[in-house]
């Protein structure tokens, strides 16, 4: 939130007024569906979002990199010394991506990796991936627990558009800092059950970060948030060019100890097409051309 620098003046009266227009208001009393309509509007508006039926998103992943803090494991004599882990690499490789996204809840992300190519794939109801970087040379289908994510991710148009027509119940949970800024925080629980936390800039009225799905390291699930960053005008719309994701730190691991801090994974998004023309069959079953070994 912009700071304003206040000049002491002589006059009490005139200190007075400057000392109470340096207090930030405080957000205005919405309802919950009050904060969606002003949401729907900030990011362009129902029917401008109605109308986009494809969408395609470039850019650079972070990966690679980790500067997470390692464990050392517990040790006592002279092999002490000897037991410390190898350092990890810090920087992190910047890694193109594309992802095209198409109604109804239709995904196809692509990512460059040492000159391979790994594709995800969504159809709304199956999901198939080809990591040919982790030496896995067939389309696999997507883990249950992939498919759990997959289903939970909102179309193009994200969770609050139409969000009653998607099944989607929205109540306002309080509001809450988010960043030094006020936001009112919703809770949206979907058509499955499933819950997600979402907080909308009491300002902007645009998404300030969401809730992801826990991750699991070190044996212990972590809570995960999303936040949204940049928004620019995209035939408009207001898109977020930066997505950073932070995995928060748990008490203790389940190996007792101390959990280390997880460095941010940054999303930057480079070019955005709104309804470009996409082929249905990008979002079919991926198909591997095999080579065969001429003898």
């Amino acid at each position: 939130m912009f700071r304003m620098s206040v000049v002491i003046c002589g006059s009490l009266a005139v200190a007075m007024s400057l000392a109470a227009a340096d207090v930030p208001p405080s957000p205005a009393k919405l309802s919950a569906a009050d904060v969606v309509a002003k949401n729907v509007a900030a990011r362009g508006g129902l029917q401008a979002w109605r109308a986009v039926q494809t969408m395609s998103l470039a850019g650079k992943l972070g990966a690679g990199g980790n500067q997470r803090a390692t464990l050392q494991a517990p040790s006592t004599g002279r092999r002490a010394s000897q037991q410390a882990p190898p350092p990890r690499p810090a920087e992190e490789v910047q890694l193109p991506f594309v992802m095209e996204l198409k109604r109804p809840r239709k995904m196809r992300f692509e990512l460059q990796f040492n000159g391979q190519t790994g594709i995800q794939v969504f159809d709304g109801a199956n999901g198939w991936k080809l990591r040919p970087f982790l030496n896995r040379q067939v389309v696999e289908p997507y883990t249950p627990e992939e498919m759990k994510v997959a289903s939970m991710q909102a179309d193009l148009d994200g969770p609050l558009i139409d969000y009653a027509a998607k099944g989607t119940r929205v109540e306002l949970a309080g509001v809450e800092k988010v960043e030094d800024r006020d936001t009112y925080k919703l809770k949206l629980t979907m058509k499955n059950g499933e819950t997600v936390h979402l907080w909308i800039d009491a300002q902007t009225f645009l998404e300030a970060k969401i809730e992801g799905q826990p991750r699991r390291l070190d044996g212990t699930y972590h809570p995960v948030e999303t936040y949204f960053r940049d928004y620019r005008p995209v035939n408009g719309l207001q898109i977020p060019f930066v997505l950073e994701t932070k995995v928060l730190q748990v008490a203790k691991t389940a190996l007792g100890l101390k959990d280390p801090p997880v460095p941010a994974e940054r999303i930057i998004i480079e070019k955005v097409a709104v309804n470009p023309p996409l082929d249905e069959k990008l979002f079919s079953k991926p198909e591997v051309e095999v080579a065969s070994n001429a003898r």
